[in-house]
C-alpha cells in the first residue's frame, strides 16, 4: 500500500510538470569581483595580492601600482603596512577581518618599508597622483636574523588623504590594499585543515527575507601554520540524471590564514518551485575533502492541497464502494 501511494505521488508530480532544472581579499592568481567605487575619491591598486618566499636575514624588493580614477582631482595618498588577521566576534559568532591585531603570523608587517619620493624607505610616505595617472610604488621587506616557520601576513594600504564631498554632503575616502602572503623557507610547514558544520538547506533567511534557495555551507578552520585555500562545490541533479546546477569552476576560493575559521558556502538562486533533486555539497580545504548528499522534494502548497483533496476523495469513494459491496452481500445472504 505504501509503495502504491509513493508511486501515485510521483506520478502526480510528473503530471503537474517537474521543472529541471570591510572588502574581500583573493589569493594571487584569482579573479576579484569589482566593487562599487567611492564617489569622487576613487583609487585602484594592482595587484591585489603578492606571495613571497622569505628566509631570515634577507631583503626583498617589489612594487605595485596605484591609479587615480578621478577625472578632475589630484589625489594625495599615504601608503603603509598593517597586520593582516581575523578577530573572533562574540556578537556575530564569526571571524571578522581586522588590521590591528598582531600575532606570530603578522610580524612581516613590521619588516615592510615604502620607498618615498626622495628614495628613502620609510614607514608611511605620502604621494600625490594626478587625475587618471598611475603611480608605481616600491616597497622592501627586510627579514630579521630569525623568522618563524609557516606563513607571515600583512596588507599594504594606499589610503586617500584627499576627501571629496559629494552633492549630498558625504565625504568619501578610499583604502584599497594589497595582501602580502609570506611563506617561510625555514622550519616545518604544517597544513592542517578542519571542516565542520557541513549542511545542505532548502531555504535560507537573509535579514527578514526567506529565500527558497538550495544552500550549502560549512566552516573551515586552519589549525596549521600556513595559509591554504578552501572551496565549496554545490551540485544539483534532477531525477532524470541531468545537472540543474553546479558551482562554477572559476568560483572564488577562500584563503584561510592560521588561527582562523571562516564560512564556505554556495547557493542555487534559480531554485524552481517543484521537483525532486539530489543535492551534493563538497568542501575541499587544504589537504582534506568532505562531502554530504541530500534528496530534496519541492512541492508547492497548492499542489499539496490538491493531492490531499484527491486522496481524501479516493478514500471516501473506496469506503463507499466497500460499504455498498458489504450491503449487497448481506441482501444476497438473506
Amino acid at each position: 500500500m505504501k509503495n502504491t501511494i509513493r508511486k501515485s505521488l510521483l506520478a502526480a508530480l510528473l503530471l503537474f510538470g517537474v521543472v529541471f532544472c570591510g572588502s574581500t581579499v583573493y589569493a594571487e592568481g584569482e579573479e576579484a569581483t569589482e566593487e562599487p567605487k567611492p564617489i569622487g575619491a576613487s583609487i585602484s591598486l594592482t595587484p591585489v595580492s603578492k606571495v613571497l618566499q622569505i628566509a631570515s636575514g634577507s631583503t626583498y624588493d617589489a612594487s605595485f601600482k596605484v591609479k587615480n580614477e578621478s577625472s578632475d582631482t589630484d589625489m594625495k595618498i599615504e601608503v603603509y603596512a598593517a597586520p593582516y588577521s581575523y578577530v573572533y566576534s562574540d556578537a556575530e559568532d564569526a571571524y571578522k577581518l581586522g588590521f590591528n591585531k598582531e600575532s606570530n603570523y603578522t610580524q612581516i608587517s613590521r619588516w615592510i618599508r615604502i620607498k618615498d619620493t626622495e628614495g628613502n624607505y620609510v614607514e608611511k610616505p605620502t604621494f600625490t597622483i594626478k587625475p587618471q595617472e598611475e603611480l608605481a610604488i616600491e616597497y622592501r621587506v627586510t627579514t630579521p636574523s630569525s623568522i618563524p616557520a609557516g606563513g607571515q601576513y600583512a596588507v599594504i594600504f594606499a589610503h586617500t588623504l584627499t576627501s571629496v564631498t559629494s552633492a549630498n554632503g558625504i565625504k568619501t575616502e578610499a583604502s584599497p590594499g594589497m595582501v602580502i602572503y609570506g611563506r617561510s623557507s625555514e622550519g616545518e610547514t604544517k597544513i592542517d585543515s578542519e571542516i565542520s558544520n557541513m549542511t545542505i538547506e532548502q531555504s535560507i533567511k537573509d535579514s527578514e527575507e526567506v529565500r527558497n534557495h538550495f544552500f550549502g555551507s560549512a566552516k573551515v578552520k586552519n589549525n596549521g601554520n600556513v595559509d591554504f585555500t578552501a572551496i565549496g562545490t554545490l551540485k544539483v541533479e534532477n531525477i532524470f540524471g541531468g545537472v540543474s546546477y553546479e558551482t562554477p569552476s572559476n568560483a572564488g576560493r577562500v584563503s584561510i590564514i592560521p588561527e582562523t575559521e571562516l564560512n564556505v558556502s554556495d547557493e542555487w538562486t534559480e531554485t524552481p518551485s517543484i521537483g525532486i533533486f539530489k543535492v551534493t555539497w563538497t568542501v575541499k580545504a587544504g589537504e582534506k575533502t568532505e562531502t554530504i548528499e541530500k534528496t530534496i522534494f519541492l512541492v508547492p502548497i497548492y499542489l499539496i492541497l490538491i493531492l490531499i483533496l484527491v486522496l481524501t476523495f479516493m478514500v471516501i469513494w473506496i469506503t463507499m464502494m466497500v460499504r455498498k459491496r458489504k450491503e449487497r452481500r448481506s441482501r444476497l445472504a438473506v
